[in-house]
């Protein structure tokens, strides 16, 4: 009889090792569906636990949305969102439910559904999907006061909201405040569209995982690693590149990309730059000592019919440390060809051969990197830049080298930390000193003898 060999299975065991890890590294969003009409969805159809949907699953559940009587369409879209939001965020603070407008849609719709995980590609393409899949007439707004929008529902309407971004530097209580309000927006434009008697359909989901520590991929790589050359997938999307002839001279990539002109006008700029990149990068220009990255974009918001965004960089050799370093110097935007509005920028800089990354960049103080208003035009703009990580120089295989972050190795924490070990020290040291200055009696006294009298001078 033939024994089979120990050492067979191990090819299988590997294979299937390969496949799990693969299918655990998926980055996944939730997508929460729901629609006035009913029969929209089977709620027995849905997929079994821990299946991730597939773009052409997706593309199979949204069926419904084009085939249903009113055919209006609202998108939220936020930058950042998990399925352990919905529990950790509720559970953590009392009675507060940031999603309590949602739930109560859920539960009171006709038809919902609730897709625990989504492939992160899948909404990369979702937007390009809708509106390929419809003659749709498409209004995609970051202005949150929907008061005076007009729907004609003669024709189907695909309504894109860019809700708030939710800034992953803050604590736990400023998300749970962000998302809040982006569920009073959500709760605010539904209830406004019913009490005017419009049927629609709501898709609520976002770009890519906000807790990227609980990603079950982690279990598998628990390794620091400070968004040095990182692979396209790990991004939500791919940086934004500007070749000349076959190589590449300037990568650019940014979570949230967004101006506020003149304190009321918001301008989402992230889907135009990297996702349907409807943006003009021909006038950017690379050379061994200065990069200028030139973003154009046409008619952005309504009011602006141009607008360019102008990110200048150079490279220099400093002697003190004996090496080139390569330094944002200033960002400057042109509306309409006409006004013209400089920052000045600081802290901002890497060694030539790395990227730089920063958490928060923009006009506010309270963000690591600044960029200054240097001319009045300058003070009419806000800008603000999330996950931002910028090259211009020395870039290999169309990737992101390692890393220069702007956060400094010295945060407050430790130096509370550094403080509170120095007071500490110094109070054991004192007391230690006090300890070694007593001293016992030489002299003690006899109750045979006469009473031992010490002089106050001893």
């Amino acid at each position: 009889m033939r024994q089979l060999s120990p050492a067979a299975p191990a090819p299988l065991l590997c294979a299937l090792a390969v496949l799990l890890r693969t299918a655990l590294s998926v980055d996944h969003v939730p997508m929460l569906l729901w629609s006035t009409q009913r029969s929209q969805w089977n709620p027995d159809a849905t997929l079994h636990e821990g299946h991730i949907v597939s773009a052409q699953e997706l593309t199979v559940l949204l069926q419904p949305v084009f085939t249903q009587n009113s055919r209006n369409l609202i998108l939220f879209l936020q930058d950042t969102l998990s399925i352990d939001d919905f529990t950790y965020l509720s559970e953590s603070y009392g009675n507060k439910n940031p999603f309590q407008n949602i739930q109560e849609m859920l539960q009171s719709s006709p038809s919902s559904l609730v897709l625990p995980a989504v492939d992160c590609k899948a909404i990369r393409y979702l937007l390009s999907f809708l509106q390929e899949s419809g003659d749709w007439k498409l209004t995609h707004t970051t202005n949150l006061n929907f008061s005076q929008l007009e729907l004609d529902t003669s024709k189907p309407n695909l309504l894109v909201v860019q809700l708030r971004p939710l800034v992953s530097g803050l604590n736990e209580i400023s998300i749970q405040e962000a998302i809040a309000e982006n569920d009073k927006i959500i709760g605010r434009l539904t209830m406004d569209l019913q009490e005017r008697g419009i049927h629609f359909s709501v898709i609520y989901t976002a770009a890519r995982p906000s807790r990227i520590s609980r990603r079950t991929d982690v279990v598998w790589e628990l390794r620091r690693q400070l968004m040095a050359t990182e692979d396209e997938d790990s991004l939500s999307y791919p940086p934004l590149n500007m070749t000349t002839g076959n190589e590449t001279c300037i990568l650019f990539y940014a979570s949230n990309f967004s101006l506020t002109a003149n304190g009321s006008v918001p301008i989402d700029l992230t889907n135009a730059t990297f996702v349907t990149r409807n943006v003009d990068i021909s006038s950017s220009e690379c050379s061994d000592a200065n990069t200028t990255l030139s973003l154009k974009y046409t008619n952005p918001v309504n009011g602006i019919s141009s607008l360019e965004i102008r990110f200048l960089m150079t490279k220099k050799f400093y002697t003190g440390s004996a090496r080139y370093w390569s330094t944002l110097d200033s960002v400057e935007i042109v509306q309409d060809g006409e006004k013209f509005a400089k920052f000045n920028v600081s802290v901002i800089s890497a060694p030539a051969e790395y990227s730089f990354h920063c958490q928060l960049v923009g006009t506010d103080n309270l963000y690591p990197a600044r960029l200054i208003p240097n001319n009045d035009e300058a003070q009419k703009w806000d800008v603000f830049i999330s996950r931002l990580q910028i090259q211009g120089f020395n870039i290999e295989n169309n990737q992101f080298s390692y890393a220069s972050d702007c956060t400094g190795f010295f945060t407050p924490g430790i130096w509370m930390g550094l403080v509170t070990s120095i007071i500490l020290v110094w109070i054991l040291t004192y007391g230690i000193h006090m300890i070694m200055q007593l001293t016992t009696n030489s002299r003690f006294d006899d109750p045979k003898g006469p009473a031992l009298s010490v002089p106050q001078t001893e």
